[in-house]
């Protein structure tokens, strides 16, 4: 299947680089290599990739920096992590800083590919026009934005991707294993605990009272149920 996709790997390791290059190229995405962080915060804005594969130990800027200020300029394209970096606190680190996903070095090729195979399943199904109505809230999910009594709530990818998925099958109890696959698709080292921590994050921004949430209701022992009235 052709691939009408744009990625930017960012790597300071030239034969990883160059490997990794030439595998997306032969399945058919459309690539772009930087090799220090500097470059590629001017490259995500020039280019505007539809993912970026993004070291966190680079040259000139770090991985982390580069996330975070294309973030704020306002880049809403995927960003992967790629870090030898293995603890929980490190890919919380990810996450908080913009970072869509992330995947642990030294990685399996086939698993990468099949990691953005997930993610581009995702980009390539978004319906444009779609939009979801609840509560005194209005979700917009092609630009990560959520609308409550007029007032903009600017959402990270990750919790678009949360929301929407409840949104899609309201009243329904949903296992965390589900989510999480449906949520970041093919990559075994997300945990419940990295879940959990964006569930909490979606709630301040979604409940009247985060603590006592009415909408995103935990489930015990299996999951989450959004509630959604009729």
């Amino acid at each position: 299947m052709s691939k009408d996709i744009k990625i930017l790997i960012v790597e300071d390791d030239e034969n990883l680089r160059f490997l990794t290059a030439m595998r997306l190229k032969t399945e058919g995405y459309q690539v772009i290599e930087e090799a220090d962080g500097i470059a590629a915060v001017e490259t995500i804005n020039s280019e505007k990739p539809d993912i970026v594969l993004l070291d966190w130990m680079l040259p000139g800027k770090e991985g982390s920096e580069v996330c975070e200020e294309v973030r704020k300029q306002g880049f809403e394209g995927l960003i992967i992590m790629m870090t030898a970096k293995a603890q929980d606190v490190d890919k919380i680190d990810a996450y908080q800083f913009g970072a869509s996903d992330y995947v642990t070095k030294p990685f399996n090729m086939d698993v990468l590919v099949a990691m953005l195979e997930s993610k581009v399943k995702f980009l390539l199904n978004s319906d444009k026009s779609e939009i979801h109505r609840f509560a005194n809230m209005e979700h917009h999910p092609n630009i990560h934005t959520l609308f409550r009594d007029g007032k903009k709530i600017e959402l990270t990818i990750l919790e678009n991707r949360i929301l929407l998925y409840f949104l899609r099958n309201p009243n329904q109890v949903i296992s965390r294993e589900d989510l999480m696959l449906e949520v970041w698709g093919y990559n075994s080292d997300v945990n419940t605990r990295t879940l959990d921590m964006h569930i909490v994050r979606l709630r301040k921004k979604i409940e009247v009272n985060p603590d006592n949430p009415q909408l995103l209701q935990t489930v015990r022992g299996v999951g989450y149920r959004f509630n959604v009235g009729s």
